[in-house]
């Protein structure tokens, strides 16, 4: 109540979506108090984080999962990415990657975001040190040098005064507590929507994901458990809207158009639904006593599917600095520890994200060729595709602990 005493803990993590359920679980047993905010319950058909979208996760990801606990829960609802091939539409040019020339048993993975989330909630239930307020909001954040206070209202109209020392800001793209740390933002609209659905083809998939270059945008096609696909097709916004009006067999019809017949014949298609794509990158990912991860740090284009693992990476590594924090875990130094680890990463995706969409996207002359010819090149040389298979696991600086099978805290 109000006029009780504060709740007093060592990290509150506003947002419970899959970046902030993750950093944690990785606390969870740390002996770092921890209270977890989120506004909807990760079981309701309101929940934006763990709807029926789906997520391509890398090794490094279902590694980190794996060290969370997790894996062996998500793994029956998963696909594995045997071969990913990449083609620009009306053009000559492709290229194709394999897991069993990389040496490993997947590139990747497909899940249900509802499928993450519920393994992620299933675990925080029942581990040790975190707190849950759900469905709960923060309110009238304070954020200083001494600490960070808001108060926490809940759905039936009661609050509390909560005290933390630190302050992490996994609230998504429009985050709240960017904006009450005075942490700027920028925003690219790439100007375009993805639509998005699971389709069935008249033949399995054996584990192939497909992302095509269209002059409508992107298109990727991903396997799923069930032996379907999930479809993320980028369109402008009038292409998109007219995609989102189509019946079943039109849309279908429209699909295999852009597509081709790589996949065989698409006969079933379930409801679609739409989000717009943007660029938002933080001006900086830490501030007093204040901390981005995930979307709230750098929302991404689905392009390459990196955002997700991105910011995995991000609640990885925050995990592990502040479990193995010797004082105060909203220190300055130690929150810029944190920044300058995630720097390099963060700056290589979000350049080869935002790069990948603008070169597709470019129709001046000549330019589709020297694309397809670059295609063709990268075809043939096995480097550059181990390069390319290996972005999953980050673009550079000190990888987490949990990406590499190591516990959280340094024994």
């Amino acid at each position: 109540m109000s006029g009780s005493a504060p709740v007093d803990t060592d990290v509150a993590v506003i947002g419970g979506g899959m970046v902030g359920a993750s950093l944690a679980l990785g606390l969870a047993g740390t002996g770092v108090r921890v209270l977890l905010v989120e506004s909807t319950p990760f079981d309701s058909a309101a929940q934006p984080s763990f709807d029926e979208r789906t997520t391509a996760l890398g090794n490094a990801s279902r590694r980190i999962f794996a060290g969370l606990g997790v894996w062996d829960t998500i793994a029956p609802s998963a696909a594995a990415i045997r071969a990913i091939h990449v083609s620009d539409a009306g053009r000559f040019g492709f290229s194709r990657l394999d897991a069993r020339e990389q040496g490993v048993d997947a590139l990747g993975y497909v899940v249900a975001n509802r499928a993450i989330g519920a393994a992620l909630w299933g675990a925080l239930a029942r581990a040790p040190g975190i707190t849950l307020r759900v469905p709960a909001r923060a309110e009238d954040l304070e954020i200083s040098a001494p600490g960070v206070g808001f108060t926490l209202a809940d759905g039936a109209g009661s609050r509390e005064r909560v005290a933390a020392r630190l302050v992490v800001a996994a609230d998504g793209a429009n985050s709240q507590v960017r904006l009450a740390a005075g942490i700027d933002a920028a925003v690219e609209d790439y100007e375009q929507v993805a639509v998005v659905a699971n389709v069935a083809a008249d033949r399995p998939h054996q584990g192939v994901a497909y992302e095509r270059f269209t002059p409508a945008g992107p298109l990727a096609v991903l396997p799923l458990h069930d032996g379907t696909y999930a479809v993320i097709w980028a369109c402008r916004l009038g292409p998109a809207q007219e995609v989102l009006a189509l019946g079943e067999a039109e849309y279908l019809a429209r699909l295999q158009a852009q597509f081709g017949w790589r996949a065989g014949r698409f006969v079933h298609a379930g409801r679609r639904g739409s989000y717009p794509l943007k660029l938002t990158r933080a001006a900086d990912t830490v501030a007093t006593r204040t901390v981005l991860i995930g979307n709230a740090a750098q929302a991404l284009h689905p392009v390459a599917g990196q955002g997700f693992n991105l910011g995995l990476r991000d609640a990885a590594m925050l995990a592990e600095v502040i479990a193995n924090a010797s004082g105060d875990v909203g220190a300055p130094q130690l929150l810029r520890q944190f920044s300058d680890w995630r720097a390099r990463d963060r700056q290589g995706v979000m350049r080869f994200t935002d790069g990948l969409v603008k070169l597709f996207a470019d129709r001046r002359p000549g330019v589709p060729l020297l694309r397809n010819l670059g295609l063709l090149m990268f075809d043939l040389a096995p480097p550059a595709k181990s390069a390319l298979a290996r972005v999953s696991a980050g673009f550079g600086g000190p990888a987490p602990r949990l990406a590499r099978g190591v516990p959280v805290r340094h024994v």
